[in-house]
């Protein structure tokens, strides 16, 4: 039986920067009856609050709910009523110049910067820095569409490793590559959440849409944790469904 059920944020519970839907945020508020949760994505806190907090029924346990931004490398709790920040490594603003200039370098030598985008290409979360080939604001269609085969992030990925070797630079989102310090990936993120729950990741199940070789989602399984592949958020919520039925 399992405690702690985590999950990805866009592709699982939710389209890319959207809010989580009605009957989404309903089945969480189930699920928090009979297990703790965990949102792990690399959206920093206002994408969390806007897409999954503030959706939440106002009967749900938010005391059992653990909120992750940036790969887990921050932890949201909710203490005396209110969210507050546990942890949050950041980069030193000379590691982050050198990173912003990376990217520069690599959108340029990978033929990206006349493209349309739409808001802000980079943002600095922090603890990660994150590059969204559309920009931030860019449509759902537009962001669907641009990079499916992952071409065009691997081959900035490529360019991005070899500028910036002693940091992790991952495929992320529809359209981003997240940057953080070396071994940041989502069972990192989950090896940390055990430590703050004092829940063993033995008692932890991840669901991820990205569950697969490259996928942002793989590193869980590949670290040997208990994992669900799902293919969209209408897979999630029958998952879900599932699992508060067996923890009943």
């Amino acid at each position: 039986m399992k405690k702690l059920i985590a999950f990805d944020l866009d592709g699982t519970l939710a389209e890319s920067k959207q809010r989580i839907g009605e009957p989404m945020a309903t089945l969480l508020a189930n699920l928090l009856e009979v297990a703790h949760v965990a949102v792990i994505s690399g959206g920093d806190w206002p994408q969390f609050e806007t897409q999954v907090v503030t959706a939440l029924p106002n009967q749900a346990r938010r005391d059992r709910l653990f909120i992750m931004p940036t790969t887990g490398t921050k932890l949201y709790r909710f203490e005396n009523s209110a969210w507050v920040q546990v942890y949050a490594d950041v980069f030193p603003s000379d590691q982050r110049d050198h990173i912003l200039q990376a990217l520069d370098a690599a959108v340029r030598e990978a033929g990206f910067a006349d493209e349309k985008i739409w808001g802000e290409r980079v943002e600095d979360r922090g603890s990660q820095i994150t590059f969204s080939g559309l920009g931030q604001q860019a449509p759902l269609d537009a962001k669907k569409a641009w990079d499916p085969d992952f071409a065009k992030r691997k081959a900035m990925q490529v360019l991005l490793r070899k500028a910036l070797p002693d940091l992790s630079v991952n495929i992320g989102g529809s359209t981003s590559l997240d940057i953080t310090r070396k071994d940041i990936d989502k069972a990192y993120a989950m090896r940390r959440l055990s430590d703050a729950s004092g829940i063993a990741t033995a008692d932890m199940l991840f669901l991820g849409d990205a569950i697969y070789p490259g996928g942002n989602d793989d590193a869980v399984r590949a670290a040997g944790m208990d994992t669900i592949g799902v293919r969209d958020v209408e897979d999630t919520m029958t998952a879900v469904r599932a699992i508060i039925a067996c923890l009943r």
